[in-house]
């Protein structure tokens, strides 16, 4: 694909800018609120009750940018709002000030991963001949080395100005994404073909009536969703198994390492060589392979090998999944759709699972991982039947 390099690397900007705002504060952001007057019972609930009302914004948001083509305007608001949010945090102390702070910061970081998503990929994938394009993964990977780059310097400077650092980071960062949003194209005028005053009156109906789009985002939902255990007990298990916390850094730097290597180099190659469809099969079964083996041993030795599976079971499936959904869904759902395949296959299924995660950890101890695999298993009906789809215009209920 020809790279469309202006419009490439405004994209990079906005990623790195993104991203390097959820490193700074995401891993921290729990410590700081204990440090807040908040008891682990009560951080449990505003953490819990802050991604409940996450999932439920993403999708309204994603809509209106949608409905009134505002998405660099949406984009550079919901920003500017989160950062004001994050900053309100120096002053709050005890529950119910973290919880209302933590709720209206919530309902502001909700659209901004989806409205970028649909403004990259509208230009990444561009429907019209004439207009050149460029590498999502390129881009997207960039947003995961700079969440890296971010956690590594939010970790030095907490070291000697404490944890209300990252709030001041992330803030930053924040604040210049209307920058960055502002210097990106513009989403491109809906084509004729889109059906756009029916999906203006029917925006639900007509996504869910996209038989592509629902079938890749259960895909994901089972996929992305089997990492549930792994987020929550991965550590916990290495731990218990004697293994070192400076080997456990190690092994989880490997996944990430090899997340941004497929965003970045080898997810685009095998998506010019391969069907998306094949890709998230790969994923799936990388997945089944992956779970097994954190099932049956905690030897460093296997471990080390499989960590860089998760370059395939969640960069390759998110790539091929925004290649799936940016070519089937029309462009007047763009990022309504974005929004609820967040909503759906990320969100929704990561939090169910995490709680089916404790109780099989619970009772089955790391042999709750087959489950995790069982559930890369379930996905291969609903790959068929999307293989079965011809994906070639986003313009047909599918």
């Amino acid at each position: 694909m020809t790279v469309e390099r202006g419009a490439f690397v405004r994209f990079m900007a906005l990623y790195a800018a993104l991203f390097s705002a959820f490193g700074f504060a995401s891993p921290f952001l729990p410590a700081f609120l204990v440090g807040r007057g908040i008891g682990s019972e009560e951080l449990g609930f505003v953490l819990g009750a802050a991604t409940a009302l996450r999932l439920e914004c993403g999708p309204i948001a994603g809509r209106m940018a949608d409905r009134f083509q505002i998405f660099r305007a949406e984009l550079a608001a919901c920003a500017i709002l989160a950062a004001s949010a994050g900053v309100l945090y120096l002053a709050t102390h005890g529950f119910w000030t973290v919880m209302a702070v933590s709720l209206f910061q919530a309902a502001t970081l909700a659209p901004l991963v989806p409205l970028a998503d649909a403004l990259s990929l509208a230009h990444a994938r561009p429907r019209e001949k004439n207009m050149k394009g460029f590498e999502y993964g390129w881009v997207r990977g960039t947003g995961s080395a700079a969440f890296i780059a971010g956690t590594l310097l939010a970790g030095h400077v907490t070291g000697g100005w404490g944890f209300s650092a990252i709030i001041w980071l992330s803030a930053a960062a924040l604040l210049t994404v209307p920058v960055a949003a502002s210097m990106v194209p513009a989403f491109p005028a809906r084509a004729g073909g889109d059906s756009s005053a029916q999906i203006t009156h029917r925006p639900w109906l007509t996504l869910l009536r996209q038989r592509a789009f629902v079938r890749v985002t259960l895909v994901a939902g089972l996929v992305l969703g089997s990492h549930a255990m792994y987020d929550s007990f991965a550590v916990i298990r290495w731990t218990q198994a004697g293994i070192s916390t400076a080997t456990v850094s190690v092994l989880w730097s490997e996944s990430v390492a090899g997340e941004v290597l497929v965003f970045l180099f080898l997810g685009p190659m095998l998506l010019r060589a391969l069907k998306p469809t094949v890709a998230l099969a790969v994923a799936a079964l990388c997945g089944l392979a992956r779970w097994a083996v954190m099932a049956q041993t905690a030897d460093v030795a296997a471990l080390a090998l499989v960590q860089p599976l998760h370059g395939f079971t969640f960069a390759l499936l998110y790539l091929a999944s925004m290649n799936i959904i940016t070519d089937t869904v029309p462009r007047a759902l763009a990022a309504t759709a974005q929004a609820v395949y967040g909503l759906i296959g990320v969100g929704g299924a990561t939090a169910v699972l995490i709680l089916l995660s404790g109780w099989l950890y619970a009772n089955f101890g790391p042999a709750g991982f087959w489950a995790m695999g069982a559930l890369c298993v379930a996905a291969f009906p609903f790959i068929w039947l999307l293989h079965r789809i011809p994906l070639a215009s986003p313009n047909n209920d599918r």
